[in-house]
């Protein structure tokens, strides 16, 4: 399928700017999702959601690996769908994110662990 016929102004796009693009974008949600798990409002002081950064880069690197030598791009919500390592690390870190969240300020045990300061 040829992107240019869609749009006129695909035309003008070259698969070397949209690489490069694409490393640009990457590189910057790595970086702020790494300091959203630092200093965002809600998070847990204790930092433990950097514990999640590693999950956002192997699904990143996942997708890129599917999207350049799989060449399945070409419907994200298809990929989403059926590529079963995806799927697990994003169950995975949603798993991770209601624990570091919701359990371990409420657990006495994990919290001390932790060095989280129990919830009141």
């Amino acid at each position: 399928m040829d992107a240019k016929y869609h749009r006129i102004t695909y035309r003008e796009y070259n698969l070397a700017l949209l690489d490069q693009m694409l490393n640009v974008v990457t590189t910057s949600t790595l970086v702020v999702y790494a300091l959203y798990t630092f200093e965002a409002a809600g998070v847990p002081e204790n930092r433990a959601m950097m514990l999640t950064i590693p999950f956002a880069i192997y699904f990143i690197f996942r997708y890129l690996y599917l999207i350049h030598v799989r060449g399945e791009g070409g419907a994200p919500e298809e990929v989403l769908l059926t590529d079963r390592p995806l799927q697990i690390s994003l169950v995975l870190w949603g798993i991770l994110v209601v624990f570091i969240i919701y359990v371990l300020p409420h657990n006495g045990h994990l919290a001390d662990f932790f060095n989280v300061p129990p919830a009141s």
